[in-house]
């Protein structure tokens, strides 16, 4: 089978960056021809204030990727297109080219924002749905991309489009949801529920199953209002014995938690800094167990299943999707979001019955083989693009419409 994969790097390299290399890796391993089309928002940087204008009619209507993608489509012929990410180069514009090339398209969903315009559900120290359940406008009010107002109206504007376009209906054979708690959101949302599959993320290459005394506790991520980092300290604080803490990462709350950190003087807590993956995979071998705090949904957060790989058990928000990967003293302990002193209670638990902690990190590991190895990932992906190249023929947008758009937003 011939795959052209698309997708559009972030400045800032993410999960979603890892997944579109791991799954390209996966395809290339069982022998089938892959062409990749990929751009970054690197691209955007320097941009004079001329350039960041023209920079909503890219986002919204990319002719260069549009050019890009016909010719792919004409020279190499793909049997299907999955789609990665567009945001904010590449833009939904190709999505009229493939349905004008009668090619199949599969989309990931990788996050939100095909129903929030920051792609987080979060706002304001809250789980936030406003745009679901009511207009577009309400992220523009508070500006929810990047903290602005005409950030976010770009990408509003790139919705709205897009929406009264059918290009997701019409474009677009199968979706790929990480979860059933985000292909549920995305069904509430609109999105036709026959044509959403859901195939989690895979570990590879699998990390083998931790040993040795795992004598800490771990977090790994974004240091970001979201990821509940304040929670977690709070809670440290209420801890009756020292247990150590490795903080993994780097963000925007990096300076703000040190010095909380240091003023309570938690000589327990260490802050790692940003590792690299292989460094990152070691630590999660031999921490007791994994927290993960977040209090915004997380539509399907590696940490997790690597922690599994590693045997290594999760503590994590009773919150979206982590709910669901995680199951309650199987493998791993859910506290309910925000709440410090519940969070306390359960790392004090697992801290003092080890034991009952390495029967859940077995269990772990036991789903980490079930669910997320590249083996059962290829099983599902060649199930999903089998669905989309029998899909009949989609329908919807005039097919005029690749000619008649662009110009329109030049004017």
């Amino acid at each position: 089978m011939k795959v052209l994969l698309v997708h559009n790097e972030y400045q800032q390299p993410g999960g979603e960056d890892a997944v579109f290399r791991l799954e390209r890796d996966l395809l290339t391993s069982f022998g089938h021809h892959v062409v990749t089309y990929v751009r970054t928002n690197h691209e955007i940087s320097g941009h004079s204030k001329a350039g960041r204008i023209s920079l909503l009619k890219q986002t919204i209507w990319a002719e260069d990727s549009r050019r890009d993608i016909a010719r792919i489509l004409t020279e190499e012929r793909p049997d299907v297109v999955h789609v990665h990410n567009t945001f904010m180069r590449i833009s939904p514009s190709i999505y009229a080219e493939c349905r004008k090339s009668e090619v199949p398209v599969v989309q990931t969903l990788h996050n939100f924002r095909l129903l929030c315009p920051a792609a987080t559900f979060y706002r304001s120290g809250r789980v936030c749905e406003d745009c679901v359940s009511g207009s577009l406008w309400n992220s523009v009010v508070h500006g929810c991309y990047r903290d602005s107002r005409p950030a976010t109206a770009a990408v509003a504007a790139m919705l709205a489009t897009h929406r009264r376009l059918d290009t997701w209906g019409s474009g677009i054979s199968r979706f790929i949801a990480l979860t059933e708690f985000a292909r549920q959101k995305f069904i509430h949302g609109g999105f036709a529920a026959e044509r959403i599959s859901v195939k989690p993320n895979f570990v590879a290459p699998d990390p083998g199953m931790g040993d040795g005394s795992r004598d800490y506790a771990l977090f790994v991520g974004r240091l970001s209002e979201e990821k509940g980092l304040r929670t977690l300290l709070r809670a440290w604080m209420q801890l009756k014995n020292t247990i150590p803490l490795r903080i993994v990462g780097d963000g925007p709350l990096a300076a703000e938690l040190k010095e909380y950190a240091a003023g309570h003087r938690f000589d327990s807590v260490h802050f790692e800094g940003r590792l690299d993956h292989r460094e990152v995979r070691e630590i999660m071998k031999h921490a007791r167990f994994l927290v993960l705090p977040s209090e915004c949904y997380e539509n399907f957060p590696m940490t997790i299943v690597e922690a599994f790989a590693a045997g290594t058990p999760v503590i994590c928000s009773r919150l979206g999707a982590m709910q669901e990967i995680v199951q309650h003293r199987d493998t791993g302990l859910l506290f309910e979001p925000c709440n410090s002193e519940i969070l306390a209670e359960c790392v004090s638990w697992a801290w003092a019955h080890p034991a009952q902690m390495r029967t859940m990190g077995a269990a772990a590991r036991r789903e980490f083989e079930l669910k997320y190895t590249p083996e059962r990932n290829y099983s599902q992906l060649m199930d999903i693009y089998q669905q989309a190249i029998r899909k009949p023929k989609l329908s919807g947008v005039a097919e005029g419409m690749t000619e008649s758009f662009e110009p329109a937003i030049q004017s």
